[in-house]
């Protein structure tokens, strides 16, 4: 092989690893601001990449999101996972969030008929579905501190936690209370 096709070969094989990999780096390497635009695609295979409630008819890709961040109002069909949180399945709590709308066009707008037992599925990058079961729910009014200890808090439970406004409309129309669910790994 000459010198000038070995050197073309080994570029046309570094584009081609390039156009591989480039699609992972640009979603890791979003700053907060641009977390929304990346939607079930997760920057490792071990983030999760959809939600999937049964009983309630929730099968939603996952948005990556800052902590102060909410999925944008145009995203209402879509729920988005806290990459400050834990990475579902591993010890500590996994926060997804996603909206309720007053006209039942939201993914989390059936989120209070959960119930201590039902199933939360969060498929993984790679394919690994994990299972929890609810636990318990919490309504707290939004005028009230939010439980930020007891939802994103240290534990070493393989926890998760799902949130959505939710409750009767202040006069802009916003809900003034959140709807919490807490639910652990099955074993």
């Amino acid at each position: 092989m000459t010198r000038t096709r070995a050197i073309g070969f080994a570029l046309t094989a570094l584009a081609a690893l390039a156009a591989l990999a480039l699609p992972a780096v640009l979603v890791a390497g979003q700053s907060d601001a641009d977390t929304a635009k990346a939607i079930g695609t997760p920057a490792s295979a071990d983030e999760p990449q959809r939600v999937t409630i049964p009983s309630i008819g929730v099968d939603s890709p996952l948005l990556r999101l800052a902590r102060d961040q909410a999925p944008p109002p145009e995203k209402g069909m879509t729920a988005g996972w806290y990459t400050a949180s834990a990475m579902p399945g591993r010890p500590g709590a996994a926060v997804i969030t996603g909206h309720e709308a007053a006209d039942g066009r939201a993914v989390f707008r059936d989120l209070r008929k959960l119930a201590a037992g039902d199933t939360i599925e969060v498929k993984r990058g790679d394919g690994k579905l994990l299972r929890f079961t609810v636990t318990a729910t919490e309504t707290v009014g939004r005028a009230a501190a939010f439980p930020t200890g007891k939802v994103f808090g240290t534990t070493g439970e393989r926890a998760l936690r799902l949130v959505t406004c939710t409750g009767d409309r202040d006069a802009r129309g916003h809900p003034v209370r959140n709807l919490i669910v807490y639910a652990t790994l099955r074993a």
